[in-house]
């Protein structure tokens, strides 16, 4: 999809399956489906903008009022919140996110003691990840230690994932080789470098994506905590 950006593709979408090996769990499955969009000439922030717009367009089109999750009820209304991560972590988390990053607790954290609070009033934007998150990400020009990330949770549910996109092919090449030489070391498949994405990486407009979970959006629709409630089939049945 970023190759069609730097095609000349201004705005871009699909709907497709995604797979992780060994995530199971009731908000996790092996299988996955996502929407994921780009948009051209925009960064993460107008991104917000974007999926706030989306969520509330499609409860609208719905005919709700809100969202009931679990026995509370989510106020969609006016703009939502924005938290960065280091607020997050020193507003619940045991440690600061330096400290976590450190202690290789920054997940654990996440998981167990940040995520269960967010959102359970309204929808919030938890962004600006530390750069040693930033995937794909872009690092802030003003703060190379900050990614240009963020993920938006409802009712303590990660709902989406998105960041202004990281065009430049050598530095997108040496993460690419951070990852490869851990996975050589830890015994598992060395894939090949995407050249081809690459070499077009350098043509790529200014862009942000997202990747949003189509199944959790059900999830907090249907008001079912158990994501096998809202496939048709769940793995152990296949």
């Amino acid at each position: 999809m970023k190759r069609l950006l730097a095609a000349g593709y201004d705005k871009i979408y699909q709907i497709c399956p995604c797979f992780r090996a060994g995530e199971r769990g009731e908000r996790h499955l092996p299988e996955m489906t996502l929407l994921e969009w780009y948009t051209a000439h925009a960064d993460y922030r107008d991104m917000m903008v974007h999926c706030e717009q989306l969520l509330k367009h499609v409860i609208t089109y719905l005919g709700l009022s809100g969202l009931h999750y679990q026995g509370s009820a989510i106020d969609l209304e006016g703009s939502w919140p924005r938290l960065t991560v280091a607020e997050a972590f020193a507003r619940y988390g045991s440690q600061s996110v330096s400290r976590a990053l450190e202690t290789g607790r920054f997940d654990e954290i996440m998981g167990l003691e940040i995520e269960p609070a967010l959102g359970n009033a309204q929808p919030v934007f938890l962004y600006d990840y530390p750069a040693q998150c930033a995937a794909l990400a872009r690092r802030k020009a003003t703060d190379p230690d900050i990614a240009e990330r963020f993920e938006l949770y409802i009712a303590g549910l990660e709902l989406c994932n998105a960041f202004s996109e990281l065009r430049d092919p050598v530095e997108q090449r040496a993460r690419f080789k951070q990852v490869l030489d851990q996975r050589a070391a830890e015994g598992k498949t060395r894939y090949r470098q995407p050249e081809t994405f690459l070499a077009t990486l350098a043509d790529m407009p200014a862009a942000a994506g997202n990747a949003l979970g189509i199944d959790r959006l059900v999830m907090l629709i249907a008001d079912t905590a158990r994501i096998d409630d809202v496939v048709s089939f769940i793995p152990e049945e296949l």
